[in-house]
């Protein structure tokens, strides 16, 4: 089995820390926009190759690992829902933060502002919920901190405003397959 990724992505993060919570034998090929461009469809990291199953999306490629772990996916509907608020969160952040990087800001765009105020209201909403403060977390709690690390790494959001967000992270921080995952200095 490879994971194919690179080690900035929150998404191909989460995978990874999947893995390492299974112990299924994986190899991590690093990969860039060229590779993901050439080799899948939806021209994103993460990808997985497993013999003839190949996966191409962080999603699907979670739940394969767990299905082939025995482990379970999502607990509840409301836990699969707060991972899908969380995904919505990181789409808005990665959306500003590629076209900011081609000179176009939510100043510029309704729709743009639209995503910026989302990441506002999707944080609010997250600082809501009740968070583990120690492992065993969910795949909601490991996709919210790979996300939150994610915009720590880039400086795209703050969320200090949020005591409960702050203290789940640094908890999270404390957890070795999270820990062992960051991003490079």
């Amino acid at each position: 089995m490879q994971l194919f990724g690179s080690y900035t992505s929150p998404y191909v993060r989460h995978c990874r820390i999947a893995l390492l919570e299974t112990d299924l034998s994986c190899e991590f090929v690093e990969s860039d926009t060229r590779t993901s461009a050439e080799r899948s469809p939806t021209q994103k990291l993460p990808f997985l190759q497993d013999g003839e199953r190949f996966l191409t999306d962080s999603c699907s490629i979670l739940r394969y690992i767990r299905e082939k772990a025995n482990q379970p996916f999502f607990p509840s509907l409301q836990d699969y829902d707060d991972f899908c608020l969380t995904n919505t969160l990181m789409d808005s952040a990665a959306n500003l933060f590629a076209l900011e990087k081609d000179g176009v800001t939510p100043e510029q765009s309704p729709y743009l502002e639209r995503q910026r105020r989302r990441i506002d209201t999707a944080l609010d909403a997250l600082a809501q919920r009740s968070l583990a403060q120690k492992a065993p977390y969910s795949d909601f709690e490991l996709r919210l901190g790979c996300v939150l690390g994610w915009a720590r790494f880039r400086d795209r959001f703050s969320f200090s405003q949020h005591p409960s967000l702050v203290e789940f992270y640094e908890n999270l921080g404390q957890y070795e397959p999270f820990a062992q995952t960051s991003p490079p200095a």
